[in-house]
């Protein structure tokens, strides 16, 4: 018997099932009918002409927050569909072959750590030359860009589950002869839905976070503002309007529970299913809108067939089964250095480029200088993502094994975590030009106020991950106290911290554009760092030094994450995993 409950409730063939809608269905169709009404709306707007750069399309006015509460809800979860697509692609390839992981994994080292200003400068001009004049290009370059504040973290969560996977559970799938298709979709996605059901939470966080920066953004002599929360928060900071931004702040925060109650709180339940115990452990109650979905008759058949289908789907003996898949050890290796092989010239070639590049449009001072500015960004990153982690991993621990709690704070966490930095430049400020503080210190906090959260939310999906049964084992031999921390507790979430510290990093990174410059009306504070480079450069036009700052950028990303994250990553897979 497997020790993780994946099979779902199944309706015994010869029940009765009563299929004629009642008045919840008519409620949930009305539901469908109005969100099919907003996309179609929207729809209608992205194929319109671009306004003109002088054109004033964002307005100050509460009774325009509904319809950009709209729009940007609807550019969220088109970027988060893509984030998934990109969840059960990327990172599956990277996990299940070693090649493909050697080239894959530094490379997504490298994407989380892009600010969203490097990718704009670039994909703006792309989806452009795609739809000229139309909303649309505009449209696409800002999902894109909100895509690269959410996919990372789905992507680690995944990479991390699927490395993680308990061995006696592997064997298990080998014994029943699960092809590689069945295998994943009956053991490992299961396996790795609680960890990434709180990861997409975390992104829809992140994508608030940045939204500022993806709908109003500058590229050389080109000002873009789509009608959005974003745009009317920059706006409202733009004018020094405290009213407009407390009411964007009300906006958000009923999106956030909107979505946390229909969406999220439902998938949190739905994912303690597949929690690694044989021992029931503590659960919190079905959301009310589980409870409501279950008195419907024609939706609640509808999505048992649905189910069915996907099931159907899933167990498809697709892909080579254990038994096929014998190589030669001495082949391996040849094929192992060929490929090894390629990837050193690629990456001696790539190298090369770049250099000649920087030889003939920079200057030795200059990419000095860049160096310097990256030692003083990675000096904050550090600094921040030891302070959360001292604060957020005893949180995140209490909550994670008080499900009725971790209920509670979840919009909380979720609104906190979506509060975009732009937000908080009145209060900095103005407190450090009024009490004459340093920038370079005081604007630190800013980079960590969204991207701490990585770790609060990875801990809380470890710890109610954490097997029930070793908790009970652990009170049956009166382990408490530091040895409970030491012996226990930390050792089970540990890939899940890893997880979460290592997006944290790589997003405080990404939030140093938006953390090391503050600006509120016509007062502008600068920090040191590569963050505040990258945006003068960006601003500037200067293509050259955007390159420049997010190379070296990319360059910290991987040393860090090669001397610290990949050997504590390896440490978990081998010696802490449940089998």
């Amino acid at each position: 018997m497997l020790p993780m409950r994946f099979a779902a409730m199944r309706v015994p063939a010869n029940a009765s099932i009563e299929t004629k809608p009642n008045l919840f269905d008519f409620v949930a169709i009305l539901v469908m009918l109005g969100l099919a009404t907003a996309i179609g709306s929207v729809a209608r707007h992205t194929l319109g002409p671009l306004p003109a750069p002088d054109a004033s399309t964002i307005h100050l006015n509460a009774a325009y927050l509904p319809g950009y509460a709209v729009r940007t809800t609807l550019r969220m979860f088109a970027a988060l569909v893509a984030s998934l697509l990109f969840t059960f692609t990327y990172p599956v390839w990277a996990a299940k072959s070693r090649r493909a992981g050697a080239l894959l994994v530094p490379i997504l080292d490298i994407l989380q750590s892009v600010p969203i200003l490097g990718f704009l400068t670039f994909t703006y001009v792309f989806f452009m030359s795609l739809f000229p004049g139309r909303v649309l290009g505009a449209e696409l370059a800002v999902i894109f860009t909100i895509f690269t504040s959410q996919a990372w973290n789905m992507a680690f969560s995944m990479y991390q589950s699927l490395k993680t996977v308990p061995a006696d559970l592997e064997e298990v799938s080998r014994g029943f002869g699960l092809s590689a298709w069945q295998r994943f979709w009956r053991l490992e996605v299961p396996y790795a839905m609680p960890g990434l059901v709180w990861n997409t939470m975390m992104s829809m966080s992140g994508g608030w976070f940045f939204i500022v920066a993806s709908e109003a953004f500058s590229v050389g002599n080109t000002s873009v503002a789509l009608p959005g929360i974003g745009s009317f928060i920059a706006s409202a900071v733009a004018h020094r309007n405290i009213v407009a931004v407390f009411e964007a702040i009300l906006t958000m925060l009923v999106v956030i529970l909107l979505y946390d109650q229909l969406l999220f709180r439902p998938l949190v339940a739905w994912s303690a299913r597949f929690r690694l115990e044989t021992t029931p452990g503590a659960v919190a109650g079905d959301p009310w809108v589980l409870r409501l979905l279950r008195r419907t008759r024609l939706l609640n058949q509808t999505s048992r067939l649905f189910s069915d289908m996907l099931t159907s789907v899933g167990g498809l003996p697709l892909g080579r089964r254990p038994s096929a898949i014998k190589r030669r050890l001495v082949s391996r290796r040849i094929g192992d250095s060929l490929w090894f092989s390629l990837l050193g010239f690629v990456a001696v070639v790539a190298a090369w480029q770049v250099g000649i590049y920087a030889y003939a449009n920079l200057s030795w001072p200059e990419i000095g200088h860049v160096m310097l500015l990256g030692i003083y960004t990675m000096i904050r990153v550090v600094t921040m993502i030891l302070l959360a982690t001292i604060v957020w991993v005893p949180i995140g621990v209490w909550l994670g094994l008080r499900p009725v709690w971790a209920a509670r704070a979840q919009p909380v966490a979720q609104f906190m975590a979506a509060f975009p930095a732009n937000l908080f430049y009145p209060i900095f400020v103005v407190a450090i030009v009024h009490y004459h503080l340093s920038s370079n210190i005081w604007l630190t906090p800013l980079m960590i106020l969204g991207t701490q959260w990585y770790i609060l939310f990875n801990v809380i999906a470890g710890t109610a991950a954490f097997p029930g049964d070793l908790l009970e084992a652990a009170r049956n031999f009166q382990i408490g106290g530091w040895r409970w921390w030491v012996r226990v507790m930390l050792p089970g979430i540990f890939p899940y911290y890893v997880t979460g510290a290592l997006t944290a990093s790589g997003g405080a990174w990404n939030a140093a554009i938006a953390s090391e410059v503050a600006t509120w009306g016509n007062t502008t504070l600068t920090a040191s760092g590569l963050g505040s480079y990258i945006f003068q450069a960006t601003a500037a036009g200067a293509t050259a030094k955007v390159g420049l700052g997010m190379v070296a950028m990319a360059f910290f990303v991987i040393l860090f994450n090669r001397l610290v994250w990949r050997p504590m990553y390896s440490f978990a897979n081998r010696r802490l995993t449940f089998s």
